[in-house]
């Protein structure tokens, strides 16, 4: 969602820092990967306002180093990346509600009635949110698999 890896390190340390924090005050600890999604989305949201920057145009590129074992397969890893990257990139160009239950469904691996808590919406709602972006998905990375 931040599109800078610092920034996005700096939050993840300051959601494990407040986690350390609040752990005695967590009553379910069933519960805790709701709470620390719920605390990141809170931070990030914080970074955005702060910035006074809309979500939409919040777009920092950020360079990955391209890490292989000796036994890994380049050709697929390559592909994979590759795929990840156009993924990635047209996902920017829908709206930032459907890429927030993209990301919280396959990144976070999250269920949709925790997405639905997390972002405070009905669960049906998620469900459809992550059906219409999948589909966009499918069909303009179709489109430039046929290119």
């Amino acid at each position: 969602m931040i599109g800078d890896q610092m920034l996005t390190e700096d939050i993840v340390q300051n959601v494990f820092l407040k986690l350390y924090e609040k752990i005695g005050t967590i009553r379910n600890r069933n519960s805790i990967s709701y709470w620390l999604f719920t605390t990141a989305r809170n931070e990030v949201y914080t970074i955005f306002r702060n910035k006074k920057v809309r979500v939409d145009q919040y777009n920092v590129q950020d360079t990955d180093d391209l890490e292989l074992n000796s036994n890994e397969d380049l050709e697929k890893t390559f592909e994979l990346k590759e795929m990840k990257g156009y993924i990635l990139k047209e996902l920017e160009t829908l709206p930032f509600e459907q890429r927030e239950v993209y990301y919280l469904k396959e990144y976070g691996e999250l269920s949709y009635k925790e997405i639905a808590g997390i972002m405070e919406i009905d669960e049906s709602l998620v469900k459809s949110r992550l059906f219409k972006t999948r589909q966009k998905l499918i069909k303009r990375l179709s489109k430039l698999v046929k290119d």
